[in-house]
């Protein structure tokens, strides 16, 4: 007797292709959700923490601006605009002429 192939091998073969395609996309979503769950955890984890220190920040306001505060290390982080923000709110300040010279190191040029 001779040994004929069946025609479904193709068949088979296609499937178990789509069937472990499936299933690496599978993997490749938990692992986003997995790298995204971490990055969660990680920015709770630091969330308005002294990078210098690791204490608490404070928030203290000044005018229109939040300005992150560490009471132990005296480090004072701005976030991204606030430095503008500062540097505006002092132009329209009598006595915000040396605070703008100090804010004016920090800024990018």
């Amino acid at each position: 007797m001779s040994h004929l192939e069946k025609p479904s091998t193709p068949e088979e073969a296609y499937f178990q292709q789509e069937e472990i395609e499936k299933k690496r996309k599978l993997a490749y979503e938990q692992s986003q959700r997995l790298a995204a769950q971490q990055r969660e955890e990680l920015k709770a984890l630091h969330h308005m923490k002294c990078p210098k220190c690791g204490l608490d920040l404070q928030a203290l306001k000044r005018g229109e601006v939040e300005i992150d505060t560490c009471f132990n290390c005296h480090g004072i982080f701005l976030d991204a605009g606030e430095l503008d923000a500062l540097q505006k709110q002092m132009a329209h300040e009598k006595d915000g002429t040396w605070m703008g010279a100090v804010l004016n190191l920090f800024k990018n040029k």
